[in-house]
């Protein structure tokens, strides 16, 4: 089984579908028609090319530094792929990249698009889970596309497996820098169909023992199942949707941003009330990046591994903490919906089946 390498393929070096008529038919109704759990989990989209062209869409948050849209441009022309950049992409409305019917007639139109091979999604945010009734589920089942993107884009990520059972990817978005670990993940991933093995690795920033990049084991032990998660804020917020993924014999991934340790503490228990934490296979979390004790308030009591621990290590599963996933350097791009099996003593993800078709 292949290890991801560096292979140094960096080398190499708006989808007008969206018509007037297109975007004037999308109506929040097109959910209720689509079926309420994917018949077939795991769809798998086809493995990309060099030369294949990517759609470049904003579901969420607008891009507030027009400069960063060339590159992410040149980025994937780095990367041997074409892009075009959809109509509303760039567009402004309030803190959203456009209006909800706009960004949902891209991403339906980069769906229905076949000159389009893969769907990279701008930046994160918020407004992803407002286009959520627009989509027409239906349509995207029949046409499966490699989807990338995190942060926000967990409700993309979940609402696609609750209603389509698509594969889709947790990883950078089309304006994240982009870095050639990250690249190179890219290349294995959807090009090569690899079973990428994810192992964090610990760095060494001139200290005697290597401090960052450290994985903590909570529960040890082995499993196999479906991954499935994001960003745990954007995730909970989608409870008691039609939108929300069933979790049975899954694996569990979580990260998150700038929460406080009680906001973390508060949103997993939301989870467990619900019943989402029983039937699990595993938990592996990711970067809880600047997620520290609230200081201002009788809250940092607990610290985060703590609070992990109080919540996870009586399921009976294997659950790891600081996988290279979420606000990270050097950001793992995870596969939502394929097979992987963990190893929580070695602090390991290995993908058990190609991504891609």
């Amino acid at each position: 089984m292949k290890k991801l390498g560096r292979r140094g393929f960096l080398k190499a070096a708006g989808a007008l579908a969206a018509t007037a008529a297109t975007m004037g038919s999308l109506a929040p109704t097109a959910a209720a028609k689509s079926p309420a759990r994917p018949a077939k989990p795991g769809l798998k989209p086809k493995r990309l090319k060099r030369g294949d062209t990517v759609a470049i869409v904003a579901p969420s948050g607008v891009l507030w530094e027009k400069t960063n849209l060339p590159l992410a441009t040149e980025s994937l022309a780095a990367m041997g792929l074409k892009s075009k950049v959809f109509p509303h992409a760039m567009d402004r409305y309030g803190y959203l990249a456009g209006t909800d019917e706009n960004r949902a007639a891209d991403l339906m139109a980069a769906f229905r698009d076949p000159g389009i091979d893969a769907i990279f999604c701008l930046r994160g945010g918020w407004g992803a889970a407002r286009i959520l009734p627009y989509l027409d589920f239906e349509v995207i089942r029949a046409n499966p596309k490699i989807l990338l993107g995190y942060s926000d884009i967990t409700a993309l990520h979940a609402a696609l497996a609750a209603k389509t059972g698509l594969v889709t990817y947790h990883g950078p978005n089309a304006g994240s820098s982009w870095y050639t670990f990250e690249a190179e993940m890219l290349q294995a991933l959807m090009f090569d169909g690899e079973k990428v093995e994810y192992r964090t690795v610990p760095r060494n920033d001139g200290t005697l023992v290597a401090r960052a990049n450290r994985t903590h084991t909570i529960t040890p032990g082995k499993a196999e199942g479906r991954l499935v998660g994001g960003n745990l804020t954007v995730f909970t917020s989608l409870m008691g949707s039609p939108y929300f993924p069933d979790l049975n014999g899954c694996i569990l991934c979580l990260e998150d941003v700038g929460e406080k340790i009680y906001r973390v503490d508060r949103m997993i228990t939301q989870l467990a009330l619900g019943g989402h934490l029983k039937g699990l296979k595993g938990i592996v979390l990711g970067g809880f990046t600047d997620c520290g004790p609230d200081e201002a308030e009788p809250f940092g009591g607990f610290t985060l591994i703590e609070v992990f621990e109080q919540h996870f290590a009586k399921l009976g599963i294997p659950v790891f903490a600081g996988a290279q996933f979420g606000h990270i350097k050097e950001n793992f791009t995870l596969p939502l919906g394929a097979r992987a099996m963990i190893d929580a003593d070695a602090g390991i993800i290995r993908l058990v089946e190609p991504a891609v078709a």
